[in-house]
């Protein structure tokens, strides 16, 4: 039987530590480690993880969150350690899937953390709203100014190619020909 752990961080300024410290006090003998966002399904730690234990080993994680996207995905991937016959045991949380009180657990805490991630979804499309109603415009800044896309335009009257226009105004050959399309016919 092996303690195998897996510790995942969603973004790559965050640190594994504190993780990996609790896995290595609690005996794992081989940890998965990965910097990536639960909500993706491109996790290819994760998937070696799963794909190593073997009948008898005791999967071990700190907190639910870290191990899937949503209580699908996290039911299905007990269902995987069930066949396969591996332990399942998150620490910060008490569960141990060997009992049936570990399962009910389990079960219960799957439904309240996808609850919390649609409550943060629902915040933050309010705030982005809120934001937008206010004046707040999201996305890179524009590179040019009225007065320069006016320019650009009668510069590319003038006979001046993309090339050329795309070196004076220090911009992409995409950016030049969606201002052009955009502006052309308003500065004519």
């Amino acid at each position: 039987m092996a303690i195998v752990g897996y510790a995942r961080v969603s973004s790559v300024g965050q640190s594994l530590d504190v993780q990996l410290d609790k896995l290595n006090q609690f005996g794992c003998e081989k940890i998965f480690k990965e910097k990536s966002s639960g909500t993706t399904a491109q996790r290819p730690e994760f998937k070696n993880c799963i794909d190593y234990v073997r009948d008898g080993d005791l999967l071990v994680i700190t907190k639910l969150d870290r191990l899937a996207r949503s209580t699908l995905h996290l039911h299905s991937t007990l269902s995987k350690l069930n066949e396969k016959g591996v332990d399942f045991k998150v620490l910060d949380q008490s569960i141990d899937t060997t009992t049936k009180e570990g399962r009910l657990m389990f079960s219960f805490l799957a439904g309240i953390a996808e609850f919390e991630t649609e409550l943060r979804k629902e915040r933050q499309n309010e705030g982005i709203q809120k934001a937008l109603a206010n004046g707040v415009k999201f996305g890179a800044k524009p590179k040019l100014n009225e007065r320069q896309i006016k320019q650009l335009v009668d510069d590319k009257k003038a006979g001046l190619t993309i090339s050329e226009l795309m070196n004076k105004y220090n911009i992409g050959k995409t950016t030049v020909y969606r201002l052009i399309a955009q502006h052309g016919k308003n500065y004519g």
